[in-house]
Formats: C-alpha cells, structure tokens, sequence
C-alpha cells in the first residue's frame, strides 16, 4: 500500500512538472517581446526611408506588425507633427497591446518627438527614444529651406530653446543619439547630443548614411531591445 501510494505521488509530480517548468518559460517569453517600434523620419522626407533598418529588425526578430514606418507632412509645425505622432502611437498601441513603444527618429524627426515627450505626456508610452542625425540645437543648413518646420530647426529658434530650456531628457524614457562628424546637413556634430542621453559618435558617415549603416543599426537594435540601456 505504501508503495502504491508513492508511486502515485511520484506519477501526479510528473503530471504537474512540465506544467509547472512551462510557467516560468512562458512569462520569460512574454517578457521578451519588444516593444513596437515607431520610426519618424525628417524633413522632405517619408516612411520608406526606414526600409532598411526596418528590415533589419524583422531578420532580428521583430514581428512585421510592430515594426510602423510613420509618414506625415514635414512643412508643418514640429509641435502639430507632435500631435499627429500622439495619435499614430496610440493607434498602435491599441492595435498591439503594447504597454509602450520604442521611437526611432531620424534629422527633424527627433524634434516632434522630443516635444511629445515633454509636452504632451508622451513619456508615459515611451521606453527608448533614438535620434540619429537629429538637429536637437538647431542646423545652419535649415536657413536653405522654407516653411514652418524648417524655421524652428534654425538655432536660436524660439522653439528650439523651448524645447531644450531645462531638462533635455526628461522623465524615465531612455534617450540615446547617434552623430557623424561628417554629416554636411546636421551641422556642427555636437547639435545632436542631449544632456542626459547615451550619445554615440559614429565613424565617418554622412546625414543620410546612418539610416543604412550596419554598425549604427546594431547599436540601435541593442538600446531598443528589451533590457537594452
């Protein structure tokens, strides 16, 4: 009779133990998910400037749908592509049930995105923020060009020190830049860096070559990832 009993003990535990080993699997697999990743690109620009580096992050394993190559109007007020940028990440965010998104920005990109961040409570669905070439203290190339946007990334700008009066990086999203000494429209270099943010110099490319770079893709693909700095 004992050993009957035991054996059945011995049989319910074996029953229960994949169950139970397949638990902590399961969270850690979920845990792992990325976050769905919202690409903003610059001026004169569109979505499909992202195609590459999107590309890339579908071979590393980030599902198709939570990979959003955004398109807006670039001539229009930083601040209202802000408000459009709110609206695309709530679209996405109820459409993955994501609790938060990553944001990679290119050039004039990382300036509507640094104002939802700080303005329109865009830190609260935001994880990592990444800007690549962006001209977050202003470019001289900006006074060649025309319009609303072009105006606010002329240094000095009133919406320039606005956006930079303070803490550059505020809140827990975790901000990151990426510039090249060579860039002849983002001018100078150091325009990119932000006070608080992991700022990365990168070898010698040009403005639009850090969309396509391998090594810059690497290093973006690693702060993005869940657990990333």
């Amino acid at each position: 009779m004992r050993y009957a009993y035991r054996a059945s003990t011995l049989a319910s535990l074996f029953t229960l133990l994949p169950a139970a080993m397949a638990a902590p699997v399961m969270a850690a697999h979920a845990a792992a998910v990325p976050d769905p990743v919202v690409f903003v690109h610059g001026w004169n620009s569109d979505g499909s400037t992202w195609n590459t580096m999107a590309e890339r992050f579908r071979a590393d394993g980030w599902p198709t749908g939570r990979l959003h190559q955004w398109s807006y109007p670039t001539n229009q007020s930083n601040a209202t592509t802000a408000s459009q940028l709110a609206q695309e990440i709530d679209r996405v965010l109820a459409a993955t049930g994501a609790a938060k998104v990553d944001l990679v920005t290119h050039s004039m990109g990382g300036l509507s995105s640094r104002h939802y961040l700080k303005y329109l409570a865009g830190d609260a669905k935001v994880d990592a923020w990444v800007s690549l070439a962006g001209p977050n203290h202003g470019t001289g190339a900006a006074y060649l060009c025309g319009g609303a946007s072009c105006t606010e990334m002329r240094p000095g700008s009133s919406f320039l020190n606005k956006l930079n009066a303070g803490d550059e990086t505020p809140g827990t999203t975790r901000y990151a830049t990426w510039r090249s000494s060579c860039d002849s429209v983002v001018t100078p270099a150091d325009t990119v860096a932000l006070a608080g943010a992991l700022n990365t110099m990168t070898s010698c490319l040009q403005h639009s070559a850090l969309l396509t770079d391998a090594a810059v893709y690497q290093e973006v693909r690693n702060h993005v990832a869940p657990g990333g700095r």
